[in-house]
């Protein structure tokens, strides 16, 4: 096997040469342990790290992990799991290939684990659509707009390039981008993949070591964002609640609370939020909130999960999102990946212009 496609097992070659080998994948999971442990490690990895870890010193063992890592994710049932794999699959190769591309010696040799970007351009049918020029590379528009829609950033718009017979400007770095995203896009194609029995039974033990990483993950380490509108059903339904003036039971407060408190927003900003309610008191609102927060306690309090939030009856209008996932951070999470640029405007942004 050859060890370029075991540092990049999503090159179709790697597949290819996975099927000439005649690997029998039921057989792998239940007699390769080394294989099944280094996909875990590339699942776990990638949601507490976003990244996949070492490759393992062999090369079997490298590129046998990634198909079996694809069964994991499919096997846990989580949207934002196999979003998060896929990214890290893609941000890991991202990290390889940016030490391997040679601008002055666009063919290496075939032996070679090493990958030029010409390489990679041919990979994903886009040798065509992107031309080297003097100060960069330009690439066709329809492909451009294929990967960029994806890319947060005004600079990613069609509007800040300079189109010019029918193609874009793009420096090397920026090209590497959209290979990365294309990358990532190759890698969550065709997930959750339909698992066969006799393959899923072999991995139980797995399984269940990722469904614990993921419980654990702290979902609000990335987010800064407040955009009521992508909130999950529960935590609209008790964001109105307060708007309106409705008296919380103490368990919704505090799903309500940790919820906001997770997502960036201030004690000052969430006792403000409680003014209305009936029997409101500013200096035990804002006690309890910076409990939550762990200001005044040695903890600071996640969100309950989605569990916690049905057991509670807090669990209100759940959508077809509200099925992929078990936590209403994943979920506020998932929403804000898919979300354009204007519908991520901060409510706080919002009330500064409103007071102006």
């Amino acid at each position: 096997m050859d060890a370029r496609h075991a540092r990049y097992p999503f090159l179709a070659g790697a597949r290819t040469a996975v099927e000439e080998a005649g690997v029998d994948l039921a057989d792998v999971v239940a007699t390769d342990q080394d294989v099944v442990e280094r996909a875990v490690e590339r699942v776990t990895r990638s949601l507490t790290d976003r990244e996949v870890g070492p490759m393992a010193r062999s090369t079997r063992v490298e590129l046998l992990s990634y198909p079996v890592a694809r069964v994991l994710v499919s096997l846990v049932d989580a949207d934002v799991a196999r979003r998060r794999y896929a990214s890290a699959e893609a941000a890991t190769a991202f990290e390889r290939l940016t030490t391997e591309f040679d601008d002055d010696a666009e063919m290496r040799s075939v032996g070679s684990s090493a990958l030029t970007r010409d390489a990679l351009l041919r990979e994903f049918d886009l040798s065509v659509a992107v031309r080297r020029v003097d100060d960069g590379y330009r690439m066709d528009v329809a492909p451009y707009l294929e990967y960029a829609a994806s890319l947060r950033g005004e600079e990613w718009r069609l509007t800040g390039r300079a189109l010019a017979d029918g193609t874009v400007p793009l420096e090397a770095a920026e090209l590497d981008r959209i290979l990365e995203r294309a990358i990532e896009e190759r890698v969550a194609e065709g997930l959750p993949l339909s698992v066969p029995d006799a393959i899923a039974s072999e991995l139980d033990r797995e399984v269940e070591t990722v469904e614990e990483t993921l419980s654990d993950l702290d979902f609000t380490r990335d987010i800064d964002t407040v955009v009521p509108e992508l909130f999950p059903p529960c935590m609209q339904h008790l964001l109105d609640g307060i708007q309106r003036g409705d008296h919380l039971p103490h368990h919704s407060r505090f799903a309500i609370t940790s919820f906001l408190a997770n997502i960036g927003l201030s004690t000052e900003e969430i006792v403000d939020l409680y003014q209305v309610n009936p029997g409101f008191g500013r200096e035990m609102t804002r006690y309890q909130t910076d409990h939550i927060r762990g200001e005044s306690s040695p903890t600071e309090y996640t969100a309950p999960s989605c569990a916690t939030m049905k057991a509670y009856d807090d669990c209100v209008n759940p959508d077809d999102l509200c099925d992929a996932i078990s936590h209403p951070l994943s979920y506020y999470e998932v929403k804000l990946d898919d979300a354009d640029d204007e519908e991520l405007t901060d409510w706080r942004e919002r009330e500064a212009t409103a007071e102006d």
